[in-house]
């Protein structure tokens, strides 16, 4: 009972919605989010303004941002609205730690994009290996293992 009501109250400061996950991940706007998938604390799947789709059996470790918006030009001052796109994730897709995953991005089932990557404006083909930053993408990595 006391740690249902430290969670409740926990979320409520944080400004952080419940979800099936872990407390110590933000989920902001209404992403379409797959059976079977795992994501890590201190994760962030942002879908607020466009769309985020994650698939089936997806596994995102902790530390990972998913964000459709890109606020530098307005902040800037080139720009008077902040940029966003969808985020495409298919079935059976790992991201690891401390990845960045940005608009206009879609990345192929069967992929795995390596811990540190940063991905913006891009589509990963199915059965890719990404690592490195910046990435370098190993297509079809995956296809025949």
């Amino acid at each position: 009972m006391r740690k249902e009501i430290f969670r409740k109250m926990f979320l409520e400061i944080m400004e952080n919605k419940d979800n099936k996950f872990h407390p110590l991940v933000w989920i902001n706007g209404n992403p379409k989010i797959g059976n079977n998938v795992f994501i890590g604390g201190f994760s962030e799947v942002n879908a607020g303004g466009s769309s985020v789709e994650i698939g089936d059996n997806c596994d995102i470790a902790s530390f990972v941002a998913i964000n459709v918006a890109d606020s530098h030009k307005k902040v800037l001052g080139i720009s008077k609205e902040v940029e966003r796109g969808s985020i495409i994730i298919e079935n059976n897709v790992f991201i690891g730690s401390h990845c960045f995953i940005g608009r206009d991005t879609k990345i192929g089932h069967h992929s795995v994009i390596g811990a540190g990557s940063i991905i913006q404006k891009m589509v990963i083909p199915p059965y890719s290996l990404v690592i490195g930053n910046p990435f370098m993408v190993k297509e079809g990595y995956y296809a025949k293992k």
